[in-house]
Protein backbone atom coordinates (compact mmCIF):
# COMPACT_ATOMS: atom_id res chain seq x y z
CA UNK A 1 0.00 0.00 0.00
CA UNK A 2 1.45 3.35 -1.05
CA UNK A 3 -0.61 5.38 1.42
CA UNK A 4 1.76 7.12 3.84
CA UNK A 5 1.15 8.03 7.47
CA UNK A 6 2.20 11.61 6.77
CA UNK A 7 0.02 12.09 3.70
CA UNK A 8 -2.13 15.20 3.85
CA UNK A 9 -5.89 14.95 4.23
CA UNK A 10 -6.58 15.70 0.56
CA UNK A 11 -4.15 12.99 -0.59
CA UNK A 12 -5.64 10.43 1.77
CA UNK A 13 -9.21 11.16 0.69
CA UNK A 14 -8.30 10.92 -3.00
CA UNK A 15 -6.23 7.74 -2.66
CA UNK A 16 -7.83 4.85 -4.57
CA UNK A 17 -7.23 1.22 -3.61
CA UNK A 18 -6.85 -1.13 -6.54
CA UNK A 19 -9.54 -3.64 -7.37
CA UNK A 20 -7.98 -7.05 -7.97
CA UNK A 21 -9.64 -10.12 -9.36
CA UNK A 22 -9.37 -13.07 -6.98
CA UNK A 23 -9.30 -16.83 -7.73
CA UNK A 24 -12.49 -17.15 -5.65
CA UNK A 25 -14.27 -15.50 -8.57
CA UNK A 26 -13.37 -18.43 -10.85
CA UNK A 27 -13.91 -21.26 -8.37
CA UNK A 28 -16.32 -24.04 -9.37
CA UNK A 29 -17.92 -23.93 -5.91
CA UNK A 30 -18.10 -21.03 -3.45
CA UNK A 31 -14.85 -20.70 -1.52
CA UNK A 32 -15.26 -20.90 2.26
CA UNK A 33 -13.89 -18.32 4.71
CA UNK A 34 -14.03 -18.47 8.51
CA UNK A 35 -14.90 -14.78 8.96
CA UNK A 36 -16.11 -12.23 6.43
CA UNK A 37 -16.27 -8.63 7.63
CA UNK A 38 -18.36 -6.28 5.47
CA UNK A 39 -17.34 -2.61 5.54
CA UNK A 40 -13.84 -1.13 5.80
CA UNK A 41 -14.67 1.78 8.08
CA UNK A 42 -13.25 2.22 11.59
CA UNK A 43 -15.44 -0.56 13.00
CA UNK A 44 -14.83 -3.16 10.30
CA UNK A 45 -11.10 -2.47 10.16
CA UNK A 46 -10.80 -2.63 13.96
CA UNK A 47 -12.64 -5.96 14.04
CA UNK A 48 -10.55 -7.42 11.23
CA UNK A 49 -7.27 -6.37 12.89
CA UNK A 50 -8.37 -7.69 16.28
CA UNK A 51 -9.29 -11.09 14.84
CA UNK A 52 -6.11 -11.26 12.76
CA UNK A 53 -3.93 -10.48 15.78
CA UNK A 54 -5.60 -13.44 17.48
CA UNK A 55 -4.54 -15.65 14.58
CA UNK A 56 -7.79 -15.78 12.63
CA UNK A 57 -7.96 -15.47 8.86
CA UNK A 58 -10.24 -12.58 7.87
CA UNK A 59 -11.74 -11.49 4.57
CA UNK A 60 -12.76 -7.81 4.56
CA UNK A 61 -15.09 -6.64 1.79
CA UNK A 62 -15.83 -3.02 0.90
CA UNK A 63 -18.08 -1.71 -1.84
CA UNK A 64 -15.85 1.34 -2.44
CA UNK A 65 -12.18 1.86 -3.23
CA UNK A 66 -11.54 4.92 -1.04
CA UNK A 67 -11.50 5.98 2.57
CA UNK A 68 -14.22 8.26 3.88
CA UNK A 69 -14.48 11.80 2.56
CA UNK A 70 -14.90 14.69 4.97
CA UNK A 71 -14.05 14.50 8.63
CA UNK A 72 -17.25 12.66 9.71
CA UNK A 73 -16.51 11.05 13.09
CA UNK A 74 -13.76 13.08 14.75
CA UNK A 75 -13.93 12.60 18.55
CA UNK A 76 -12.29 9.36 19.63
CA UNK A 77 -12.58 8.59 23.33
CA UNK A 78 -10.03 7.32 25.81
CA UNK A 79 -11.38 3.77 25.76
CA UNK A 80 -11.28 3.65 21.96
CA UNK A 81 -7.67 4.85 22.02
CA UNK A 82 -6.82 2.10 24.52
CA UNK A 83 -8.37 -0.48 22.20
CA UNK A 84 -6.38 0.95 19.30
CA UNK A 85 -3.23 0.76 21.41
CA UNK A 86 -3.78 -2.98 21.58
CA UNK A 87 -4.34 -3.06 17.80
CA UNK A 88 -1.06 -1.24 17.13
CA UNK A 89 -2.40 2.13 15.93
CA UNK A 90 -2.98 4.15 19.12
CA UNK A 91 0.36 5.95 18.99
CA UNK A 92 -0.19 7.09 15.40
CA UNK A 93 -3.73 8.29 16.18
CA UNK A 94 -2.57 10.32 19.18
CA UNK A 95 0.49 11.73 17.41
CA UNK A 96 -1.64 13.10 14.59
CA UNK A 97 -4.76 13.96 16.58
CA UNK A 98 -5.58 16.93 18.78
CA UNK A 99 -5.81 15.86 22.41
CA UNK A 100 -8.36 17.50 24.69
CA UNK A 101 -9.93 17.07 28.11
CA UNK A 102 -11.71 20.42 28.69
CA UNK A 103 -15.11 21.55 27.49
CA UNK A 104 -16.82 24.92 27.86
CA UNK A 105 -20.52 25.75 27.78
CA UNK A 106 -21.79 29.21 26.76
CA UNK A 107 -25.26 30.73 26.99
CA UNK A 108 -25.81 33.79 24.83
CA UNK A 109 -22.74 36.01 25.49
CA UNK A 110 -21.60 34.31 28.68
CA UNK A 111 -19.30 31.46 29.57
CA UNK A 112 -21.41 29.44 32.03
CA UNK A 113 -18.81 26.93 33.15
CA UNK A 114 -16.06 24.59 32.02
CA UNK A 115 -15.54 20.91 32.78
CA UNK A 116 -12.61 18.51 32.67
CA UNK A 117 -13.38 15.01 31.44
CA UNK A 118 -10.11 13.65 32.86
CA UNK A 119 -9.57 15.61 36.06
CA UNK A 120 -7.12 13.23 37.73
CA UNK A 121 -3.50 12.65 36.62
CA UNK A 122 -2.02 9.24 35.91
CA UNK A 123 -3.63 8.24 32.61
CA UNK A 124 -1.65 7.49 29.47
CA UNK A 125 -4.39 8.62 27.11
CA UNK A 126 -6.44 11.85 27.17
CA UNK A 127 -10.21 11.94 27.49
CA UNK A 128 -10.49 12.49 23.71
CA UNK A 129 -8.45 12.89 20.56
CA UNK A 130 -9.93 14.80 17.63
CA UNK A 131 -8.92 13.21 14.35
CA UNK A 132 -10.66 13.22 10.99
CA UNK A 133 -12.19 9.84 10.22
CA UNK A 134 -10.18 9.49 7.03
CA UNK A 135 -6.97 9.63 9.06
CA UNK A 136 -8.27 7.03 11.50
CA UNK A 137 -9.23 4.76 8.61
CA UNK A 138 -5.85 5.31 6.94
CA UNK A 139 -3.90 4.21 10.02
CA UNK A 140 -6.16 1.20 10.45
CA UNK A 141 -5.84 0.27 6.76
CA UNK A 142 -2.06 0.48 6.98
CA UNK A 143 -2.07 -1.74 10.05
CA UNK A 144 -4.35 -4.24 8.32
CA UNK A 145 -1.95 -4.36 5.37
CA UNK A 146 0.83 -5.42 7.76
CA UNK A 147 -1.09 -8.53 8.85
CA UNK A 148 -0.81 -11.43 6.36
CA UNK A 149 -4.04 -13.09 7.50
CA UNK A 150 -6.21 -10.09 6.51
CA UNK A 151 -7.31 -9.83 2.90
CA UNK A 152 -9.15 -6.68 1.81
CA UNK A 153 -11.14 -6.78 -1.41
CA UNK A 154 -12.13 -3.34 -2.65
CA UNK A 155 -15.14 -2.77 -4.92
CA UNK A 156 -16.67 -6.02 -3.69
CA UNK A 157 -20.33 -5.32 -2.89
CA UNK A 158 -22.44 -7.80 -0.95
CA UNK A 159 -25.58 -8.10 -3.05
CA UNK A 160 -27.10 -11.32 -1.67
CA UNK A 161 -27.05 -13.00 1.73
CA UNK A 162 -28.54 -16.40 2.53
CA UNK A 163 -28.29 -17.78 6.05
CA UNK A 164 -27.76 -21.51 6.19
CA UNK A 165 -27.38 -23.90 9.16
CA UNK A 166 -23.61 -24.25 8.72
CA UNK A 167 -22.70 -20.88 7.28
CA UNK A 168 -23.72 -17.84 5.26
CA UNK A 169 -23.80 -17.77 1.46
CA UNK A 170 -22.89 -14.35 0.08
CA UNK A 171 -23.33 -13.04 -3.45
CA UNK A 172 -20.63 -10.48 -4.28
CA UNK A 173 -20.87 -7.97 -7.12
CA UNK A 174 -17.60 -6.74 -8.64
CA UNK A 175 -16.51 -4.88 -11.80
CA UNK A 176 -16.08 -8.38 -13.31
CA UNK A 177 -19.53 -9.60 -12.34
CA UNK A 178 -20.94 -11.60 -9.46
CA UNK A 179 -19.39 -14.50 -7.55
CA UNK A 180 -20.42 -16.43 -4.44
CA UNK A 181 -18.58 -17.38 -1.29
CA UNK A 182 -19.40 -19.12 1.98
CA UNK A 183 -18.57 -17.77 5.42
CA UNK A 184 -18.66 -19.49 8.78
CA UNK A 185 -19.53 -16.07 10.25
CA UNK A 186 -20.32 -12.63 8.84
CA UNK A 187 -19.87 -9.30 10.61
CA UNK A 188 -21.93 -6.48 9.11
CA UNK A 189 -20.04 -3.24 9.71
CA UNK A 190 -21.49 -1.57 6.63
CA UNK A 191 -22.85 1.65 8.10
CA UNK A 192 -26.14 3.33 8.89
CA UNK A 193 -27.71 2.42 5.54
CA UNK A 194 -26.46 -1.19 5.93
CA UNK A 195 -27.22 -3.15 2.74
CA UNK A 196 -26.78 -6.37 4.72
CA UNK A 197 -29.48 -5.30 7.15
CA UNK A 198 -31.83 -4.74 4.21
CA UNK A 199 -30.87 -8.07 2.63
CA UNK A 200 -31.94 -9.86 5.80
CA UNK A 201 -35.20 -7.92 5.89
CA UNK A 202 -34.29 -6.21 9.15
CA UNK A 203 -34.52 -2.55 10.09
CA UNK A 204 -33.46 -0.08 12.75
CA UNK A 205 -36.26 1.52 14.72
CA UNK A 206 -36.38 4.48 17.05
CA UNK A 207 -36.85 8.21 16.95
CA UNK A 208 -36.02 10.80 14.28
CA UNK A 209 -35.78 14.39 15.54
CA UNK A 210 -37.29 17.19 13.47
CA UNK A 211 -34.23 19.40 13.26
CA UNK A 212 -31.30 19.89 10.94
CA UNK A 213 -27.66 20.65 11.64
CA UNK A 214 -24.91 21.90 9.37
CA UNK A 215 -21.40 20.46 9.73
CA UNK A 216 -18.76 22.75 8.28
CA UNK A 217 -15.07 21.86 8.23
CA UNK A 218 -13.10 25.06 7.71
CA UNK A 219 -9.35 25.54 7.50
CA UNK A 220 -8.26 28.72 9.24
CA UNK A 221 -5.61 30.19 11.56
CA UNK A 222 -7.89 30.81 14.55
CA UNK A 223 -6.56 31.31 18.06
CA UNK A 224 -8.88 28.91 19.89
CA UNK A 225 -7.59 26.36 22.42
CA UNK A 226 -7.92 22.60 21.95
CA UNK A 227 -11.22 22.46 23.82
CA UNK A 228 -14.86 21.61 23.10
CA UNK A 229 -16.94 24.83 22.97
CA UNK A 230 -20.72 24.66 22.90
CA UNK A 231 -23.03 27.70 22.65
CA UNK A 232 -26.74 27.81 23.48
CA UNK A 233 -28.54 30.69 21.75
CA UNK A 234 -25.43 32.75 20.89
CA UNK A 235 -25.94 36.27 19.51
CA UNK A 236 -24.17 35.29 16.30
CA UNK A 237 -26.66 32.43 15.71
CA UNK A 238 -29.75 33.35 17.76
CA UNK A 239 -32.25 30.77 19.01
CA UNK A 240 -30.01 27.93 17.89
CA UNK A 241 -26.88 26.12 19.10
CA UNK A 242 -23.30 25.93 17.84
CA UNK A 243 -20.45 23.50 18.54
CA UNK A 244 -16.75 24.10 17.84
CA UNK A 245 -13.93 21.52 17.75
CA UNK A 246 -10.32 21.78 16.67
CA UNK A 247 -8.92 19.14 14.30
CA UNK A 248 -5.44 18.50 12.88
CA UNK A 249 -4.08 20.48 9.93
CA UNK A 250 -5.61 23.76 11.07
CA UNK A 251 -9.12 22.47 10.37
CA UNK A 252 -12.06 23.37 12.63
CA UNK A 253 -15.34 21.51 12.90
CA UNK A 254 -18.33 23.81 13.39
CA UNK A 255 -21.86 22.48 13.88
CA UNK A 256 -24.68 24.99 13.35
CA UNK A 257 -28.24 24.12 14.35
CA UNK A 258 -30.49 25.15 11.45
CA UNK A 259 -34.05 24.17 12.34
CA UNK A 260 -36.33 21.71 10.59
CA UNK A 261 -37.38 24.07 7.78
CA UNK A 262 -33.83 24.64 6.50
CA UNK A 263 -33.09 23.57 2.93
CA UNK A 264 -30.27 20.99 3.22
CA UNK A 265 -28.80 21.58 -0.23
CA UNK A 266 -28.89 25.35 0.03
CA UNK A 267 -27.30 25.38 3.49
CA UNK A 268 -24.26 23.42 2.25
CA UNK A 269 -23.35 26.14 -0.24
CA UNK A 270 -20.32 28.33 0.59
CA UNK A 271 -22.33 31.53 0.21
CA UNK A 272 -24.59 30.37 3.08
CA UNK A 273 -21.76 29.09 5.28
CA UNK A 274 -19.42 32.09 5.05
CA UNK A 275 -21.72 34.62 6.78
CA UNK A 276 -22.32 32.17 9.63
CA UNK A 277 -18.61 31.59 10.20
CA UNK A 278 -17.78 35.29 9.85
CA UNK A 279 -20.40 36.20 12.47
CA UNK A 280 -19.03 33.58 14.83
CA UNK A 281 -15.46 34.85 14.44
CA UNK A 282 -16.50 38.46 15.04
CA UNK A 283 -18.30 37.45 18.23
CA UNK A 284 -15.56 35.16 19.53
CA UNK A 285 -12.42 37.00 18.40
CA UNK A 286 -13.61 40.49 17.55
CA UNK A 287 -12.71 40.20 13.88
CA UNK A 288 -13.24 37.97 10.87
CA UNK A 289 -10.69 35.28 9.99
CA UNK A 290 -9.95 34.16 6.43
CA UNK A 291 -10.91 30.53 5.98
CA UNK A 292 -11.26 27.82 3.37
CA UNK A 293 -14.27 25.53 3.36
CA UNK A 294 -13.09 21.92 3.20
CA UNK A 295 -16.31 19.95 3.59
CA UNK A 296 -19.93 20.48 4.54
CA UNK A 297 -22.89 18.28 5.26
CA UNK A 298 -26.41 18.70 6.64
CA UNK A 299 -27.80 15.97 8.86
CA UNK A 300 -30.87 15.11 10.89
CA UNK A 301 -30.68 13.59 14.37
CA UNK A 302 -31.90 10.03 14.74
CA UNK A 303 -31.66 7.59 17.66
CA UNK A 304 -32.23 4.09 16.27
CA UNK A 305 -31.22 0.50 16.74
CA UNK A 306 -31.93 -2.98 15.47
CA UNK A 307 -34.01 -5.11 17.80
CA UNK A 308 -31.29 -7.78 17.77
CA UNK A 309 -27.63 -7.51 16.75
CA UNK A 310 -27.27 -11.29 16.26
CA UNK A 311 -29.02 -13.09 13.40
CA UNK A 312 -27.77 -16.64 13.32
CA UNK A 313 -24.22 -16.42 12.03
CA UNK A 314 -24.53 -12.75 11.04
CA UNK A 315 -23.54 -10.07 13.55
CA UNK A 316 -24.23 -6.35 13.24
CA UNK A 317 -21.82 -3.79 14.68
CA UNK A 318 -21.42 -0.03 14.65
CA UNK A 319 -23.84 2.16 12.71
CA UNK A 320 -25.39 -0.84 10.98
CA UNK A 321 -26.71 -1.93 14.39
CA UNK A 322 -27.39 1.39 16.11
CA UNK A 323 -27.37 5.11 15.37
CA UNK A 324 -27.19 8.11 17.67
CA UNK A 325 -27.01 11.86 17.27
CA UNK A 326 -23.44 13.18 16.84
CA UNK A 327 -23.40 15.24 20.05
CA UNK A 328 -21.65 13.09 22.63
CA UNK A 329 -19.30 11.26 20.23
CA UNK A 330 -21.09 7.97 20.84
CA UNK A 331 -21.32 6.56 17.32
CA UNK A 332 -17.84 5.50 16.23
CA UNK A 333 -16.65 4.95 19.79
CA UNK A 334 -19.43 2.52 20.63
CA UNK A 335 -18.88 0.83 17.26
CA UNK A 336 -15.20 0.15 18.00
CA UNK A 337 -16.27 -1.24 21.38
CA UNK A 338 -18.76 -3.50 19.54
CA UNK A 339 -15.84 -4.81 17.49
CA UNK A 340 -13.74 -5.44 20.59
CA UNK A 341 -16.58 -7.35 22.24
CA UNK A 342 -17.18 -9.54 19.20
CA UNK A 343 -13.56 -10.29 18.29
CA UNK A 344 -12.49 -12.34 21.30
CA UNK A 345 -15.75 -14.28 21.35
CA UNK A 346 -15.56 -15.19 17.66
CA UNK A 347 -11.92 -16.17 18.08
CA UNK A 348 -12.62 -18.58 20.95
CA UNK A 349 -15.64 -20.14 19.24
CA UNK A 350 -13.71 -20.63 16.01
CA UNK A 351 -10.95 -22.34 17.98
CA UNK A 352 -13.42 -24.61 19.72
CA UNK A 353 -12.39 -23.13 23.07
CA UNK A 354 -15.89 -21.81 23.85
CA UNK A 355 -19.42 -22.90 22.91
CA UNK A 356 -21.46 -20.99 20.30
CA UNK A 357 -23.60 -19.69 23.19
CA UNK A 358 -20.78 -17.23 23.90
CA UNK A 359 -21.62 -15.44 20.65
CA UNK A 360 -25.17 -14.75 21.83
CA UNK A 361 -23.73 -12.68 24.68
CA UNK A 362 -22.36 -10.26 22.07
CA UNK A 363 -25.94 -9.29 21.31
CA UNK A 364 -27.05 -9.05 24.93
CA UNK A 365 -24.05 -6.98 26.02
CA UNK A 366 -23.84 -4.59 23.10
CA UNK A 367 -27.60 -4.09 22.91
CA UNK A 368 -27.43 -3.04 26.56
CA UNK A 369 -24.59 -0.63 25.72
CA UNK A 370 -26.54 0.71 22.73
CA UNK A 371 -29.59 1.38 24.90
CA UNK A 372 -27.42 3.35 27.31
CA UNK A 373 -26.03 5.41 24.43
CA UNK A 374 -29.47 5.95 22.92
CA UNK A 375 -30.85 7.15 26.24
CA UNK A 376 -28.03 9.65 26.69
CA UNK A 377 -28.22 10.79 23.09
CA UNK A 378 -32.00 11.26 23.23
CA UNK A 379 -31.80 13.30 26.42
CA UNK A 380 -29.06 15.50 24.96
CA UNK A 381 -31.03 16.08 21.77
CA UNK A 382 -34.18 16.96 23.68
CA UNK A 383 -32.23 19.52 25.73
CA UNK A 384 -30.37 21.01 22.77
CA UNK A 385 -33.46 21.20 20.55
CA UNK A 386 -36.52 21.88 22.75
CA UNK A 387 -39.70 21.28 20.80
CA UNK A 388 -42.13 23.42 22.80
CA UNK A 389 -42.24 26.77 24.54
CA UNK A 390 -42.41 25.03 27.93
CA UNK A 391 -39.36 22.88 27.11
CA UNK A 392 -37.37 25.92 26.01
CA UNK A 393 -38.40 27.81 29.15
CA UNK A 394 -37.18 24.95 31.33
CA UNK A 395 -33.93 24.68 29.39
CA UNK A 396 -33.16 28.39 29.53
CA UNK A 397 -33.96 28.50 33.24
CA UNK A 398 -31.49 25.68 33.84
CA UNK A 399 -28.86 27.54 31.80
CA UNK A 400 -29.43 30.74 33.79
CA UNK A 401 -29.05 28.88 37.07
CA UNK A 402 -25.86 27.20 35.85
CA UNK A 403 -24.07 30.57 35.79
CA UNK A 404 -23.65 30.49 39.56
CA UNK A 405 -24.99 27.19 40.85
CA UNK A 406 -23.05 23.93 40.26
CA UNK A 407 -26.14 21.77 40.91
CA UNK A 408 -27.81 23.22 37.80
CA UNK A 409 -24.84 22.24 35.65
CA UNK A 410 -25.83 18.61 36.08
CA UNK A 411 -29.09 19.46 34.32
CA UNK A 412 -27.43 21.22 31.37
CA UNK A 413 -26.90 18.75 28.53
CA UNK A 414 -24.81 19.76 25.54
CA UNK A 415 -24.18 16.09 24.79
CA UNK A 416 -23.06 13.71 27.53
CA UNK A 417 -19.65 12.69 26.24
CA UNK A 418 -18.96 9.07 25.38
CA UNK A 419 -17.85 6.70 28.10
CA UNK A 420 -17.65 2.90 27.75
CA UNK A 421 -20.55 0.90 29.08
CA UNK A 422 -20.21 -1.07 32.28
CA UNK A 423 -21.91 -4.33 31.42
CA UNK A 424 -24.03 -4.67 34.54
CA UNK A 425 -25.99 -7.89 34.67
CA UNK A 426 -24.02 -9.74 31.97
CA UNK A 427 -24.31 -13.49 32.33
CA UNK A 428 -20.52 -13.64 31.92
CA UNK A 429 -19.96 -11.74 35.19
CA UNK A 430 -19.34 -13.49 38.49
CA UNK A 431 -21.19 -11.52 41.20
CA UNK A 432 -19.10 -10.17 44.05
CA UNK A 433 -18.86 -12.27 47.18
CA UNK A 434 -16.57 -9.75 48.90
CA UNK A 435 -16.94 -6.06 49.67
CA UNK A 436 -15.32 -3.58 47.26
CA UNK A 437 -15.50 0.16 46.71
CA UNK A 438 -15.09 2.06 43.44
CA UNK A 439 -16.18 1.60 39.84
CA UNK A 440 -14.19 -1.56 38.91
CA UNK A 441 -17.24 -3.79 39.32
CA UNK A 442 -17.76 -6.96 37.28
CA UNK A 443 -18.63 -5.80 33.77
CA UNK A 444 -16.54 -2.60 33.93
CA UNK A 445 -13.76 -1.89 31.43
CA UNK A 446 -10.42 -2.00 33.21
CA UNK A 447 -9.05 1.38 34.25
CA UNK A 448 -5.53 2.23 33.24
CA UNK A 449 -2.92 3.25 35.82
CA UNK A 450 0.79 4.10 35.87
CA UNK A 451 3.08 1.36 37.15
CA UNK A 452 6.23 1.95 39.15
CA UNK A 453 8.57 1.05 36.28
CA UNK A 454 7.21 3.82 34.02
CA UNK A 455 4.88 1.51 32.08
CA UNK A 456 1.08 1.45 32.03
CA UNK A 457 -1.28 -1.19 33.32
CA UNK A 458 -3.27 -1.72 30.13
CA UNK A 459 -0.07 -2.05 28.09
CA UNK A 460 0.68 -5.12 30.23
CA UNK A 461 -2.67 -6.66 29.28
CA UNK A 462 -2.50 -7.17 25.49
CA UNK A 463 -5.85 -8.94 25.47
CA UNK A 464 -4.95 -12.18 23.72
CA UNK A 465 -6.11 -14.22 26.73
CA UNK A 466 -7.85 -13.83 30.04
CA UNK A 467 -5.77 -11.94 32.61
CA UNK A 468 -5.49 -12.10 36.37
CA UNK A 469 -4.17 -9.11 38.28
CA UNK A 470 -2.72 -10.11 41.65
CA UNK A 471 -2.15 -7.35 44.19
CA UNK A 472 0.53 -7.89 46.84
CA UNK A 473 0.64 -11.64 46.19
CA UNK A 474 3.58 -13.90 45.43
CA UNK A 475 4.34 -16.98 43.34
CA UNK A 476 2.03 -19.17 45.43
CA UNK A 477 -0.98 -17.05 44.44
CA UNK A 478 0.09 -17.10 40.79
CA UNK A 479 0.27 -20.89 40.94
CA UNK A 480 -3.21 -20.98 42.39
CA UNK A 481 -4.54 -18.93 39.47
CA UNK A 482 -2.85 -21.16 36.90
CA UNK A 483 -4.20 -24.24 38.67
CA UNK A 484 -7.73 -22.84 38.51
CA UNK A 485 -7.38 -22.02 34.81
CA UNK A 486 -5.83 -25.33 33.82
CA UNK A 487 -7.82 -27.10 31.16
CA UNK A 488 -10.24 -24.18 30.79
CA UNK A 489 -8.43 -21.24 29.18
CA UNK A 490 -4.92 -19.77 28.88
CA UNK A 491 -4.40 -17.00 31.42
CA UNK A 492 -1.87 -14.23 31.85
CA UNK A 493 -0.89 -13.32 35.40
CA UNK A 494 0.24 -9.82 36.33
CA UNK A 495 1.51 -9.22 39.85
CA UNK A 496 1.31 -5.69 41.25
CA UNK A 497 2.01 -4.15 44.65
CA UNK A 498 -0.92 -3.57 46.96
CA UNK A 499 -0.24 0.17 46.99
CA UNK A 500 0.08 2.83 44.32
CA UNK A 501 -2.30 4.16 41.68
CA UNK A 502 -3.43 0.78 40.36
CA UNK A 503 -4.22 -0.56 43.82
CA UNK A 504 -6.13 2.61 44.65
CA UNK A 505 -8.23 2.50 41.47
CA UNK A 506 -9.04 -1.17 42.01
CA UNK A 507 -9.61 -0.85 45.78
CA UNK A 508 -6.98 -3.55 46.25
CA UNK A 509 -5.61 -5.02 49.44
CA UNK A 510 -2.90 -7.68 49.81
CA UNK A 511 -4.26 -10.83 48.20
CA UNK A 512 -6.89 -9.12 46.00
CA UNK A 513 -7.33 -10.76 42.59
CA UNK A 514 -9.12 -9.35 39.55
CA UNK A 515 -10.03 -11.58 36.61
CA UNK A 516 -10.26 -9.77 33.25
CA UNK A 517 -11.73 -10.98 29.97
CA UNK A 518 -9.69 -10.74 26.76
CA UNK A 519 -11.46 -7.42 26.02
CA UNK A 520 -10.15 -6.05 29.35
CA UNK A 521 -13.54 -6.01 31.06
CA UNK A 522 -13.62 -7.18 34.67
CA UNK A 523 -15.50 -10.47 34.99
CA UNK A 524 -14.72 -11.37 38.61
CA UNK A 525 -12.82 -10.14 41.68
CA UNK A 526 -12.03 -11.53 45.10
CA UNK A 527 -10.16 -10.64 48.25
CA UNK A 528 -8.64 -14.12 48.52
CA UNK A 529 -9.87 -16.68 45.96
CA UNK A 530 -9.11 -20.36 45.66
CA UNK A 531 -8.53 -22.37 42.48
CA UNK A 532 -12.18 -23.44 42.37
CA UNK A 533 -13.27 -19.77 42.37
CA UNK A 534 -10.99 -19.05 39.41
CA UNK A 535 -12.21 -22.10 37.50
CA UNK A 536 -15.88 -21.33 38.06
CA UNK A 537 -15.49 -17.68 37.00
CA UNK A 538 -13.59 -18.64 33.83
CA UNK A 539 -16.24 -21.17 32.85
CA UNK A 540 -18.94 -18.59 33.44
CA UNK A 541 -17.07 -15.98 31.35
CA UNK A 542 -16.81 -18.53 28.53
CA UNK A 543 -20.55 -19.34 28.68
CA UNK A 544 -19.65 -22.88 29.73
CA UNK A 545 -21.89 -22.80 32.79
Amino acid sequence: MSLAYDSGGAAIQSHAFAYQRHPDQDAAAPARHPVVVVGAGPVGLSLAIDLAQRGQRVLLLDNDDRLSTGSRAICFAKRTLEIWDRLGVGDAMCAKGVEWNVGKVFFKDDLLYSFNLLPEPGHERPAFVNLQQYYAEAYLALRAAELPNIEIRWRNTVAACERQPEGVLLGIDTPDGRYNLMADYVAACDGSRSPLRALLGEESKGRVFRDRFLIADVRMAADFPAERWFWFDPPFHPNQSVLLHRQPDGVWRIDFQLGWDADPEAEKQPERIKPRVDAMMRAALGHEVPFELEWASVYTFACLRMESFVHGRVFFAGDSAHGVSPFGARGANSGVQDAENLAWKLDLVLRGAAPPALLNTYGAEREYAADENLLNSTRATDFITPKSAISRLFRDAALDLARAHPFARRIVNSGRLSVPATLHGSVLNTPDCDSFAGPMVPGAPASDAPLGDGSWLLRQLPGQHFSAILFGAGTKAAGLVHAGAQGIAPIQVLSLPADGAAAERYDAKPGTVYLLRPDQHVCARWRSPNAQDIAAALKRALAQS
